[in-house]
């Protein structure tokens, strides 16, 4: 993925490892799940541990999904732009609460600081079903077209 795509090509797929890699670093995505009323995302602090996502919630939307096993999205992206690229990594998966003590006690020893208040006390896992990620690039204006665009905004001069 050093090589910048061509014109027509501006985005590229991501490799497992590169969406594994994307994961482990962030601590903040979007989670959305289907209630009576239809889609609703929802942000979330989470970590990736044992190449799927854990997060903490308290009694609402989230973890109902979790008790019913409901399929869920979970996203997380980010930009740069002083290189014009963007990410997005895209699991689909099963929201399962963990209930076993053991694994509790173990998830409760990483790093998962939820930012909203509330205890936060569940813990629910997304079983992922399906992985997917993308890089795009922004479309680059040619200095030529650019210049000749900046001087066509301005009024003649006298």
């Amino acid at each position: 993925m050093n090589e910048r795509p061509g014109r027509q090509d501006r985005w590229q797929e991501l490799t497992k490892s590169e969406c594994f890699e994307l994961l482990a670093r962030e601590h903040l995505g979007r989670v959305a799940v289907v209630d009576d009323r239809g889609p609703i995302v929802f942000p979330v602090n989470f970590v990736f541990d044992r190449h799927m996502v854990v997060l903490r919630t308290d009694e609402g939307t989230k973890l109902d999904a979790a008790i019913k096993g409901s399929r869920v999205a979970f996203e997380i992206d980010g930009t740069d732009p002083a290189t014009g690229t963007g990410w997005s990594v895209v699991i689909r998966g099963e929201a399962v609460e963990v209930t076993n003590p053991a694994e509790l006690a173990r998830l409760r020893r990483l790093p998962l600081r939820p930012w909203a208040p509330g205890a936060k006390a569940h813990y629910v896992r997304i079983l992922p079903a399906a992985l997917t990620g993308r890089r795009i690039w922004a479309p680059q204006r040619p200095v030529e077209s650019a210049r000749r665009s900046h001087r066509s905004d301005r009024s003649p001069a006298p």
